[in-house]
């Protein structure tokens, strides 16, 4: 079993020799596990138990199973791996028929130096770290797209369902200002701070201001002192009817909070006032 952080590479020859060589070959390399199998069959075999062996180094003539056949089944069930060839065979046929079949990496003669040896392998181990970085970052922009979508799909439903809801809204409002204006009483609503926030033609007609030109405003700045002090006493009363004179007529200025236990601001309606109810 290889140590954690070593790399697993499978070295595949029936000549003992030759395995026993590539061993002393990366003996100094601590970080390379070296794995050997004396067959196709038997690399199979081994690749099987272990899976995540990094590189493969195979000879291209071996009895039984040729080296070729050997690292084609090894790329249609292991394609991560990287692999070499070794041959003795100076073959151009041999070689373009490795590299297709097998998807070769690199293809070396026997006998091999040994320093150019162990450089094809650092940097085909190279090669493999990036491919796998790649396929990495290619699967996780794959699901960051994936997940983007979906994002935006709900984002879409999401301002679908609002834009109705608000349109909803905006008809729900301008319905209840259509009730508000039909309405011959005078009301107007303001804010815990005493914003006037609604009122209806009637306000306005009476306390000879368009409705529209009064939100915004302070009570303070539209109503009389009189009806200012009767609203100043609101908080401490929570309800309030009181009897005042607008254009030489007699009003019942009614006021009721919006919110009984928080103070979310007041309503109030001038009621013209009858003899018979006053």
């Amino acid at each position: 079993m290889s140590e954690p952080g070593q790399v697993r590479i499978l070295c595949v020859d029936d000549e003992r020799n030759v395995l026993k060589a590539l061993r002393r070959l990366f003996l100094d390399e601590e970080h390379y596990d070296i794995l050997t199998a004396n067959s196709g069959p038997e690399g199979l075999d081994l690749l099987e138990e272990e899976p995540d062996v990094r590189l493969i180094i195979s000879d291209y003539r071996m009895p039984g199973m040729t080296g070729v056949e050997f690292l084609k089944q090894v790329c249609e069930k292991w394609p991560n791996t990287v692999r070499i060839v070794l041959s003795g065979y100076a073959d151009t046929a041999a070689v373009v028929e490795a590299i297709n079949a097998g998807q070769i990496y690199k293809f070396i003669p026997k006998p091999w130096n040994d320093e150019e040896l162990k450089g094809t392998v650092a940097n085909a181990l190279e090669h493999y770290e990036l491919r796998f970085k790649n396929l990495a970052l290619s699967e996780e922009l794959t699901r960051k797209n994936e997940e983007l979508e979906r994002v935006n799909e709900n984002l879409e439903t999401l301002i679908e369902e609002r834009t109705t809801a608000l349109e909803l809204r905006n008809q729900v409002l301008s319905v209840a200002q259509d009730v508000l204006d039909v309405l011959p009483v005078a009301v107007v609503g303001f804010d815990p701070t005493g914003m006037i926030a609604q009122c209806n033609e009637e306000c306005g007609r009476l306390f000879g201001m368009g409705p529209g030109e009064m939100l915004g405003y302070d009570r303070q700045e539209v109503f009389s002192p009189e009806i200012n002090k009767a609203l100043d006493g609101v908080a401490e009363q929570q309800s309030l009817a009181h009897t005042l004179i607008l254009e030489d007529r007699e009003y019942v200025m009614r006021v009721r909070p919006l919110d009984d236990r928080t103070p979310r601001g007041y309503v109030v309606a001038w009621v013209p006032c009858h003899c018979d109810e006053c």
